[in-house]
């Protein structure tokens, strides 16, 4: 059996009521809906971490640097918003 961490959560009705939509909508519990979420916050926060070092050692990233990475996520280029 999967090993689990069993948690005790609060949240204001609304956003409880926008999970369980949301779970439903994509066929899945709102335990796994939760985890999946907590997981990608806790990736984009290493992510962001990592890109601080970077950033200290080698400068700012120029608007070039970062046009070429939205282009490359096909995101919307900075400064187009």
């Amino acid at each position: 059996m999967t090993q689990v961490d069993r948690l005790s959560i609060t949240m204001p009705p609304e956003v409880g009521a926008a999970v369980r939509d949301s779970a439903a909508r994509q066929g899945t519990s709102v335990s796994n809906w939760l985890a999946a979420a907590a997981a990608q916050r806790l990736r984009n926060e290493l992510l962001g971490a990592a890109l601080d070092v970077w950033e200290a050692e080698d400068g700012p990233f120029s608007d070039s640097d970062l046009n070429a990475a939205a282009a490359a996520l096909s995101a919307t280029p900075r400064g187009s918003a």
